[in-house]
């Protein structure tokens, strides 16, 4: 061995494997905690980038939930409160509902007059609808029991929500406008809702049904909440829903307004990691649009300042924009009720406009793709 050789190895500086051995274990399980962050991190972003590309060619969908019963809550005329979500507002996408204790006030005697209605005011202008069906649909108490129903037993009113569904169902095939069905909003969202246990039988059943019925419609279903988690148990819906709520109330443990830190990334790649496990891809069916006020306030009785705490007009106009970069090409908006309650009780046109602002600036972001 050279004397130059020598020299070499002596001012050598430490390999990897040295400075492994050099730290204490404590160490070692740092290091691996900070890589497996930052694969998973990595894994997430490349996750989602797939999703957003993939998608990013479609067109782009901004609808917005509509119940009369809402409406009705706020003391608002609900046709005139439709007519100017459709007409001064624009929309052309509904989500409605098709509440159990509405459709099927007495037992076997079925109405439809309130979906139709809605159907009509579409149809003069072209537009479309999901409506959704089951026990468990939009707005509290979530659960929508018939008023003869709610002491039956478990397997006899089973049989009778699968009834509802089917006249239901049978009723609305006819219409083109209906694009889709919703089937149980968030149904195994336990903590939420007055509503009995969720059995997955017969979530199975009702889907079986409705595809019997109309096998041509695309089925969505919703998964539970914000939180983490794909979907892997049957039954499997033609496309996937998502409800994406950014500022609540907390009422469990800070008993203050909570903000949730999710990301639009976020959503995108829990759509991008279903749809790669189950082929199906992913809507943003219920948006944030209106307060989540405390506990024991109800959102008609709460002053214009508690309102704002949770969802004022910049707020409202950033939280679509927020949606828009999900990558989520189908986004439906809720609270549209609230926005024409304090445009005609308080002639506060600020929510308003901040809709309109950030709907004009959605169409022109997609028609420039």
């Amino acid at each position: 061995m050279t004397k130059k050789t020598k020299t070499r190895r002596r001012f050598a500086l430490p390999t990897g494997g040295y400075l492994w051995r050099k730290r204490s274990i404590p160490q070692r399980i740092f290091i691996i905690c900070i890589l497996v962050v930052l694969v998973i991190y990595a894994q997430g972003i490349a996750i989602a980038s797939w999703y957003i590309n993939k998608h990013r060619q479609e067109p782009l969908n901004v609808g917005v939930t509509f119940s009369s019963e809402y409406a009705e809550y706020f003391g608002m005329d609900p046709k005139e409160t439709f007519k100017a979500l459709r007409d001064d507002l624009g929309f052309r996408r509904f989500r409605l509902v098709t509440f159990w204790n509405v459709v099927e006030p007495s037992n076997d005697v079925f109405d439809f007059s309130d979906i139709d209605w809605q159907l009509k005011m579409i149809e003069e202008v072209g537009g479309s609808a999901t409506v959704s069906l089951g026990l468990r649909q939009p707005r509290w108490p979530e659960c929508h029991f018939a008023p003869w129903a709610k002491d039956l037993a478990v397997a006899e009113r089973n049989a009778e929500v699968n009834e509802y569904i089917a006249q239901t169902v049978t009723h609305l095939k006819k219409s083109d406008l209906v694009t889709s069905y919703q089937l149980e909003n968030e149904y195994f969202l336990g903590v939420f809702g007055v509503c009995p246990k969720p059995q997955r039988q017969q979530l199975i059943d009702e889907f079986k049904l409705i595809k019997k019925i109309d096998p041509g419609r695309p089925v969505l279903m919703s998964l539970a909440n914000n939180y983490f988690g794909v979907p892997v148990g049957q039954p499997r819906p033609d496309q996937y829903a998502v409800s994406v709520y950014k500022r609540v109330w907390d009422q469990t443990i800070t008993k203050r307004y909570f903000e949730y830190p999710f990301t639009p990334t976020y959503y995108a790649y829990r759509a991008g990691l279903t749809e790669m496990l189950t082929g199906k891809s992913s809507m943003l069916h219920e948006l944030q649009a209106e307060p989540w006020t405390p506990k024991g306030i109800e959102l008609r009785n709460a002053s214009v300042a508690e309102q704002n705490k949770s969802m004022d007009p910049q707020r409202l106009q950033s939280r679509i924009q927020y949606a828009i970069d999900t990558g989520f090409r189908d986004v439906d908006l809720w609270g549209a009720e609230w926005w024409y309650w304090r445009l005609t009780k308080y002639d506060d046109l600020s929510l308003w406009n901040a809709v309109k602002t950030a709907l004009e600036a959605a169409h022109s972001e997609d028609g420039a793709r």
